[in-house]
């Protein structure tokens, strides 16, 4: 499977943040109680295991994920697997299968991870269950925060600058927090430049109904939307089909999704999970990682906004302007985007 990657326009001064990447600020570590039984270095081969909600072909959430870890087994070394579960018993049977495994790492690529994180880990506290997203630790249990809300709040400015009807449209699939709190930070980007904006939003409730993500998308158009923004994981193109169709414009989430749809996708929030991952595995081969919560976001370059290259004449030039000016607010702390705390 092969990922490429143009990053055009919104350059933003990423690089500072990739060198020297330590994954994150750590927001909330765990009890200094509880007994450090995770905290050995690894002998042997290094086994880390990826479960992802969808396939990891979707072009964007489930395939950001397994780019990190690819960059594992390439920096590292370690023996890799993957496998999809979305279910709370499928999600538990799969953790406890790797960790019977040996796998030292087993990461849980989402929200919904955590909580089945904390459970299998007591049983097994010689491997780390880390998922993407979450807000319980444990020695060996912990959760990475990507603050995928600087890039949905600046594509939220994108928007509202250049909609032609003033009303913006949010796709969602599961209703979780973690999606929530990104498209709650969308619609403060456009409002922040547009207060009068109305912005839409619904879930479909599913990771993979593209039919389901095309009529909301399609419901949504017929009540003024001309940009929409989603979060609907292997369901984007549906969203994606519906905008090509009734010729609106589309932003892509947490993969560039511009090669996905080339003709509807504006720009693109991204996550760059390659240096979080490789320097969290790097952590729990040495022995020295401790369950916490971190937040990673364009200051670790973990997070950014790519622009499609082929529409970039179709963003007005004082458009990437600000969208530069307020990426450069962000980096320098200037600019605290608005996030859900859960």
């Amino acid at each position: 499977m092969k990922h490429a990657t143009v990053t055009v326009g919104l350059v933003l001064g990423i690089l500072a943040g990739v060198l020297g990447c330590t994954g994150g600020s750590q927001q909330q570590t765990a009890s200094e109680t509880q007994t450090d039984t995770a905290a050995k270095p690894v002998e042997g081969t290094f086994k880390v295991a990826l479960i992802t909600p969808t396939s990891v072909n979707d072009s964007g959430w489930s395939a950001l994920a397994y780019r990190g870890l690819e960059a594992i087994q390439a920096n590292l070394g370690a023996e890799i697997a993957n496998v999809v579960a979305s279910t709370p018993a499928d999600i538990e049977d799969a953790m406890r299968s790797f960790a019977q495994q040996g796998f030292q790492l087993v990461i849980g690529h989402g929200y919904e991870y955590n909580q089945h994180g904390i459970k299998i880990g007591k049983e097994f506290p010689n491997t780390v269950f880390v998922s993407s997203s979450g807000d319980k630790t444990a020695p060996n249990v912990g959760a990475f925060r990507f603050y995928l809300e600087q890039a949905t709040y600046l594509l939220g400015i994108m928007a509202a600058k250049m909609t032609k009807t003033g009303v913006v449209g949010m796709v969602g699939g599961p209703d979780v927090p973690s999606i929530e709190s990104t498209f709650q930070a969308f619609e403060a980007g456009a409002k922040s430049v547009k207060p009068d904006i109305t912005v839409l939003k619904a879930y479909t409730g599913s990771n993979d109904d593209i039919g389901a993500a095309k009529q909301q998308t399609l419901a949504f158009i017929n009540r003024g939307a001309d940009f929409i923004i989603h979060q609907a994981n292997a369901a984007a193109p549906g969203v994606f089909e519906a905008c090509r169709e009734r010729k609106v414009w589309a932003f892509g989430t947490n993969s560039d999704q511009s090669s996905v749809a080339p003709d509807v996708v504006l720009a693109s929030a991204v996550i760059r999970a390659e240096n979080v991952f490789t320097d969290l595995a790097r952590r729990v081969k040495e022995g020295t990682y401790r369950g916490a919560i971190e937040l990673v976001g364009a200051q670790e370059g973990a997070v950014n906004v790519v622009f499609n290259p082929k529409l970039l004449d179709k963003i007005p030039k004082d458009v990437q302007d600000l969208l530069m000016q307020k990426f450069d607010e962000i980096m320098q702390g200037k600019l605290v985007v608005p996030k859900l705390e859960f």
